[in-house]
């Protein structure tokens, strides 16, 4: 798993995640990951796939639309790149 190290923590930044820390019982380092997964991967996100579902109901695209489009994709598999 990746390491971050951050430097030049203001010291009352660094009692305050201590203090913080200690509210939920656990360390410091535990803490700032959770604090860090919290913010960078929020609760409330719009997920690709459920966007483009939502972008598809919203134009109206049924199933039976899906099924035309499969039946009619050309499945022949693509040739690989050459850089000769």
């Amino acid at each position: 798993m990746p390491s971050i190290t951050v430097r030049n923590v203001p010291d009352e930044v660094h009692r305050a995640l201590r203090v913080r820390a200690a509210m939920h019982g656990r360390s410091a380092e535990a803490e700032i990951r959770d604090i860090l997964e919290k913010t960078a991967r929020p609760e409330g996100r719009v997920k690709l796939g459920s966007l483009l579902a939502a972008i598809g109901r919203e134009a109206g695209v049924a199933d039976e639309d899906v099924d035309a489009i499969q039946q009619l994709r050309d499945k022949t598999p693509a040739e690989p790149m050459r850089f000769e």
